[in-house]
């Protein structure tokens, strides 16, 4: 990220979660100037931008939505952000080029957890928004993806599996898959390697919906639901289902009037139909916690589930 002493930053995600942790050791490292916030605002969160020359944006989904659908964002002077990071939770394609588009500023997307809290990240000047980041590029730590439900062997390069980390510091871990694998860390989100070696986040092990045995991302369909203009916020869960083992559902809220038949025919369109919402239920926003997660257990508990499966 290459920040400095001369870098200025704003902190609204909380202490208590690891991204408001890790933004407020990194001032203490680097010596940069923070502003804390008690809570998010997106009318504070501009203005403190305009007024205190932020440099550096730390941004989660929330965030990235509320910018990209601020009715006055292009009135705000933001020339003086370098790039707006963002993290703990996933923004779609189309939201940050939404951004992009009305203020000029670049996106640098990284991936950690509580345990590990970088551990990719794109680079400066990032091909694409939506990378998570290289194995081994500037991070400290690589990435190896092990195949779902065998624990032994890795996937294939564009072939989704279980991210397994270690450190890269350490000597190189002798043995066969088998037990190597058993000496990594898992961090249970599910992604893949593509053809350059690039880290893509797929989602959350838990998160993931069985349908006649294919598994189905509710991030993927998420971001298509995210490119209708008349969507402001969305969350996809699997509900049970006699026939398919479970039902895809789609919660969304909206900033004008959409019939439920356009949003999943949207989906039908671009992706493989055992993924399109069975249901689309309109609500008028979309439960998360301060650090942006989507609170699919509240969602799943509204409409008639109670186990997060």
């Amino acid at each position: 990220m290459q920040l400095t002493a001369r870098d200025r930053i704003q902190i609204f995600t909380p202490p208590s979660h690891i991204l408001g942790l890790l933004n407020i050791l990194t001032a203490l490292q680097t010596g940069l100037w923070v502003r804390l916030h008690r809570r998010f605002d997106i009318d504070a969160m501009l203005h403190h931008i305009q007024a205190d020359r932020i440099t550096v944006e730390m941004a989660v989904a929330p965030m990235a939505l509320a910018m990209a659908s601020h009715p006055q964002l292009d009135r705000y002077d933001l020339s003086s952000l370098r790039f707006i990071m963002w993290g703990a939770t996933p923004v779609s394609r189309s939201v940050a080029e939404t951004v992009t588009r009305r203020t000029g500023v670049g996106w640098v997307p990284a991936y950690g957890t509580t345990e590990l809290p970088v551990i990719a990240c794109n680079p400066l000047g990032g091909r694409d928004s939506t990378l998570s980041g290289g194995p081994c590029r500037g991070c400290g730590s690589c990435g190896v993806v092990a195949k779902r439900g065998t624990g032994r062997a890795r996937c294939s390069r564009g072939d989704s599996g279980v991210l397994r980390v270690a450190d890269g510091r350490l000597p190189a871990v002798r043995g066969d898959a088998a037990s190597v694998l058993r000496r990594l860390v898992s961090d249970r989100d599910v992604g893949y390697l593509d053809s350059g070696g690039w880290l893509r986040i797929t989602d959350r092990c838990k998160d993931m919906i069985k349908v006649r045995g294919f598994q189905v991302a509710p991030a993927e369909i998420e971001a298509v639901l995210h490119s209708h203009p008349a969507v402001k916020d969305c969350a996809v869960f699997g509900v049970p289902d006699g026939v398919n083992g479970e039902a895809v559902v789609a919660a969304v809220a909206t900033h004008a009037p959409v019939e439920a038949s356009e949003l999943t025919g949207r989906v039908a369109a671009r992706l493989a139909s055992y993924k399109r919402p069975s249901r689309v239920v309109f609500v008028p926003d979309i439960p998360r916690l301060p650090s942006g997660k989507v609170l699919r257990r509240v969602l799943k508990e509204r409409y008639g589930c109670t186990s997060d499966g």
